[in-house]
């Protein structure tokens, strides 16, 4: 059983020993679980995810409770059929589903879960970029995965409720290094049915919109998709999302109580735009999220930046045998995985 340190290390590092774990019918102990976090120890959210992959893999575990800083995790093999599990608050339902994706390449029939709890909230994707950025990445990559929203969630009372759809899948190895000429540009606009009287999705995609067309891009913006939902909670989200020949950076940015609509826009185009500019193949987020993937299939994709975060995460693989790298070249940094 592997001994593993959580202190240097948010949920993602939890998440991802919890999946590395019924990946390779490999336990674990890990000891100051979010040990750097204001509030360390296991989160409604963590714990949410501890049970999804635990059910998954039938895995004896102690210190399934909130709170809990040591986590024993023992797995036996991963396996098919359909889960529930509720967060029971706004945690985030996308890095939920993030700790059960990788599943997908030891499956040998296919698996459901159905999670409540927040779809679009702070400090994790949004789903309409885990819809519309990473999973047609995966896909392309040989990942068979789907994501039905039934409803939106956002902050405070959560709420939501999506299934993630896996068959079992043999991943491609990942060639992301030179991104090539952008193609096309996305918008996607999403605001509660309260806000309607205000037109704020509308307000939202209009002004991202705007922002792109008058951005150096010169792609045309293909897609401008606004939605109005039924949700718990008053809130919005704008998506914004810029494909290549290979590869694709999105951003996206949650409305707040007095937060103009056309100001959520411009915060997910700069995020978007920043990351353009570096001349990676992926946004920061999907850099981290990609991980597992170079892990399992091999690869090299050249990322924004070098995170802190982004070397954490990866010394985690070490841990559990799997070669994954940053190499620094002149172009900037790169993730190499070795199979």
């Amino acid at each position: 059983m592997l001994e593993l340190d959580g202190s240097e290390g948010g949920g993602q590092l939890f998440r991802s020993a919890l999946t590395l774990s019924a990946l390779m019918t490999t336990g674990f102990e890990m000891e100051r679980v979010r040990g750097s976090r204001p509030d360390p120890g296991l989160n409604p959210q963590h714990l949410s995810a501890l049970q999804s992959v635990a059910d998954i893999c039938d895995a004896s575990v102690e210190g399934a409770e909130i709170g809990a800083t040591t986590v024993t995790f023992d797995p036996g093999e991963p396996t098919g059929g359909h889960y529930e599990v509720s967060i029971g608050t706004a945690g985030s339902v996308t890095l939920l589903l993030d700790a059960v994706l990788p599943i997908a390449s030891a499956l040998d029939r296919p698996l459901t879960l159905s999670a409540t709890g927040g779809t679009s909230v702070k400090w994790s994707p949004s789903m309409p970029w885990y819809r519309r950025v990473k999973l047609p990445m995966l896909r392309r990559a040989g990942l068979q995965a789907a994501v039905d929203v039934d409803r939106s969630g956002f902050y405070p009372a959560g709420g939501g409720r999506a299934t993630l759809s896996l068959a079992p899948s043999h991943p491609a190895s990942l060639r992301l290094r030179d991104r090539g000429e952008p193609e096309r540009a996305l918008v996607h606009s999403t605001a509660t049915a309260d806000l309607e009287d205000n037109d704020v999705a509308e307000r939202q995609a209009a002004q991202a919109r705007k922002r792109l067309k008058a951005s150096n891009l010169d792609v045309e913006v293909t897609e401008r998709t606004t939605r109005s939902v039924t949700a718990d909670s008053t809130g919005t989200v704008a998506h914004v999302g810029l494909e290549y020949e290979n590869g694709v950076v999105g951003a996206d940015a949650l409305g707040e109580p007095g937060k103009p609509a056309e100001d959520v826009a411009d915060e997910a185009v700069d995020a978007l735009l920043a990351d353009h500019q570096t001349g990676a193949a992926v946004d920061e987020h999907l850099a981290d999220q990609l991980i597992p993937w170079l892990a399992i299939a091999g690869g090299e994709v050249r990322i924004p930046r070098t995170t802190d975060h982004v070397e954490t995460h990866a010394a985690l693989f070490d841990a559990f045998g799997f070669d994954v790298r940053i190499e620094q070249t002149e172009d900037g940094p790169v993730l190499v995985g070795e199979t």
